[in-house]
């Protein structure tokens, strides 16, 4: 005799993935109107029944027990080079078996491309790339257009519903799934709609509970809504191990993926790609796609030394300055918070006595690179001195310091690693503040250090 589930009804924010008993014009708890929908889901019988459906038996429960921390051994976290190094790296070393990932991105940024790409790096490991938006002659074709090797052990699979994907992953047993995207996939156990919260939620829940239960590492790619968050439920986030960001410029080559949240390792490091007719390629020195190549040396340029997030990038900023034409003087930034601009005018100004109040001022970020770094500070301020005087600033010279309200020149942090990038791209003078100076090794460098602790000396020093 076949039970039948239980179900209930419950009303669904479609916003934050609250849920109500009944319906409800506001939701309560992020704010938005009219987005509860109703929603039928069913009790713990038919969780059972899911798990037996792609298991073929019945589930097993281990009763676990609590343990004294002292107790618990700790064994290293096994990984598999996927071969892609900038992959590899933001992850902290490779992919952990059974782990969920999710990779976010702006449409048309690379991401499948990324993916795919990943399949021909790991050309000898079984690999199940499930696709709910393009058919099996799309991804072939673009397969063809990348690929650096063949792909005979890549499994296509054209399917939108979890039960048939994870039976097909069950008989297939890969390396490595890959879901593209998650906001297709929909659960035969639920009636709403794809995209919808709790399909993205059900969906990625069975994808996770398959992942832990046969060590199988899987990639979800998650769309991106308008503001610039990953379409679905926040819950979606907190259900996978990793969470990645696939960002970059569509007017420019380069693409930096992110990541936003490692269990596994740290989430301080970037992948830098190039996006090339072929796919994207990694770079491996990405100060070479933000300074200028330019032999002539022009005044309001000046190279700074940024952090994005461990690692040391040289980026150039490139000011000009002119006499206001119009009734207002105008301010204009590309890449770089415009209320910092007005903040370290209005510092030039007041400590080092320079006129800008009646000065047009446009800054611009070599690259289209969007900097939060306040150690490019220096660097934006060496550019604007350059152009207001019209003096060049020597291209073997480069700046890296914070300024603060009075006119000093503060400390930054992971000052060596940003000494050692400009050392080895060969730089021969780096102006940096003076309270850097306090235990910075110089024996083994050939880049010679001033340091400077107000913008009045960088002036002198300078002009």
């Amino acid at each position: 005799m076949t039970i039948l589930a239980k179900t209930k009804t419950v009303y669904v924010c479609q916003s934050c993935g609250a849920d109500s008993p009944k319906w409800m014009g506001r939701c309560s708890s992020c704010g938005e109107w009219n987005t509860y929908q109703e929603m039928r889901i069913q009790k713990e019988t038919l969780a059972e029944e899911k798990k037996k459906d792609w298991k073929g038996q019945e589930p097993k429960h281990n009763e676990s027990h609590p343990l004294p921390l002292d107790d618990i051994k700790i064994g290293r976290t096994s990984r598999f080079i996927s071969g892609n190094q900038e992959f590899d790296r933001v992850l902290g070393g490779g992919i952990v078996p059974g782990s969920l990932i999710l990779l976010g991105g702006n449409p048309g940024i690379g991401k499948s491309t990324l993916l795919l790409q990943l399949c021909s790096q790991m050309s000898q490991q079984d690999i199940l790339y499930v696709s709910g938006e393009e058919s099996e002659e799309q991804i072939k074709l673009r397969a063809e257009r990348i690929a650096k090797h063949p792909l005979p052990k890549t499994f296509v699979f054209t399917e939108v519903n979890t039960s048939k994907v994870l039976k097909a992953a069950k008989k297939l047993m890969p390396s490595l799934i890959i879901i593209d995207s998650i906001q297709t996939m929909t659960s035969p156990y639920l009636e709403s709609a794809p995209g919808t919260v709790s399909q993205i939620r059900e969906c990625a829940a069975d994808l996770q509970r398959f992942a832990k239960e046969l060590n199988i590492p899987v990639i979800l790619v998650g769309h991106i809504t308008k503001e610039g968050h990953i379409a679905g439920p926040k819950v979606l986030e907190h259900i996978v191990d990793v969470v990645l960001q696939f960002e970059g410029d569509p007017n420019y080559n380069y693409r930096l993926l992110r990541v936003q949240k490692n269990r596994f390792g740290s989430t301080d490091e970037i992948g830098i790609y190039e996006m090339r007719g072929d796919g994207l390629a990694e770079v491996n020195n990405p100060s070479e796609l933000f300074i200028s190549q330019s032999e002539t040396e022009l005044s309001g340029s000046a190279i700074g030394v940024m952090l994005e997030g461990q690692r040391p990038v040289l980026v150039e900023s490139q000011a000009l300055v002119s006499p206001a034409v119009y009734g207002n003087p105008q301010r204009s930034t590309t890449g770089f918070d415009l209320r910092r601009l007005g903040m370290l005018l209005a510092v030039l100004e007041k400590r080092v006595g320079l006129s800008l109040a009646q000065n047009d001022v446009y800054l611009n970020i070599a690259g289209g690179l969007k900097i939060k770094d306040p150690g490019m500070d220096l660097s934006v301020v060496a550019a604007i001195m350059s152009s207001l005087e019209d003096t060049i600033v020597y291209q073997s010279d480069c700046f890296v310091g914070e300024v603060g309200l009075s006119g000093e020149i503060r400390a930054v942090t992971h000052i060596g690693q940003r000494v050692r990038e400009a050392d080895k791209l060969g730089f021969k003078r780096m102006f940096l503040a003076g309270s850097n100076m306090k235990g910075l090794k110089t024996e083994d460098l050939h880049i010679e250090l001033i340091p400077v602790n107000k913008l009045t000396d960088l002036y002198d020093l300078m002009f």
